[in-house]
């Protein structure tokens, strides 16, 4: 079995100077780590990449939004990915209209952010709201934001995992907390759609 990390929004230093410590525990005999977006500083990669290799995606605050420094050129960050993990197309971007909208859908950004490629999952980021969804065939995985959930204050938040198997891939959303991790309880946590 593969394990891939999955991460976005993370807002650092803008959150807090650096990301919970747990985080990277979390990720801790992961194949690789997908950052979707808003990282605000290349450290994140880098400290991450310590890890395991680690992409991540340009989000608007990468691009200066909002009067925000534009991050410089890295070689583990672009506007989008599609990286293979286990035989399964993966892409990874910031944005993707879920709901889809009436007259923008996921197939629309899958053609506009990734040349129209033939993905089983995209990771994307942006609401800072955890969602697992499949849509025309595609998993759909939003892991949240571990600083600022559901655009909250600074405080514990989610991250999430794909677990490749045999050609099959399962998406699982953790949330944070004082000592490490715990599974996210959509009855407890509430669904966020």
């Amino acid at each position: 079995m593969m394990r891939i990390g999955l991460i976005s929004d993370t807002h650092i230093p803008e959150a807090m100077p650096e990301l919970w410590p747990h985080v990277y525990t979390a990720f801790d005999g992961c194949e690789a780590i997908l950052h979707a977006g808003d990282i605000y500083d290349t450290d994140v990669i880098d400290r991450l990449m310590t890890v395991a290799p680690t992409w991540g995606a340009r989000g608007n605050g990468d691009d200066g939004s909002s009067g925000r420094d534009i991050q410089p050129d890295h070689a583990s960050l672009a506007p989008s990915w599609v990286k293979e993990f286990g035989g399964l197309k993966v892409g990874l971007t910031h944005h993707m209209p879920i709901p889809e909208l009436k007259n923008y859908g996921v197939q629309d950004a899958i053609n506009r952010h990734f040349d129209g490629a033939e993905l089983d999952v995209v990771v994307y980021g942006d609401t800072h709201v955890e969602h697992i969804t499949t849509i025309g065939g595609v998993l759909c995985v939003n892991p949240g934001s571990p600083t600022f959930p559901h655009n909250l204050q600074v405080q514990y938040g989610t991250i999430g995992f794909l677990e490749i198997n045999n050609g099959s891939v399962d998406a699982s959303i953790w949330r944070l907390n004082e000592t490490g991790i715990e599974s996210f309880d959509w009855d407890t946590w509430g669904r966020p759609w």
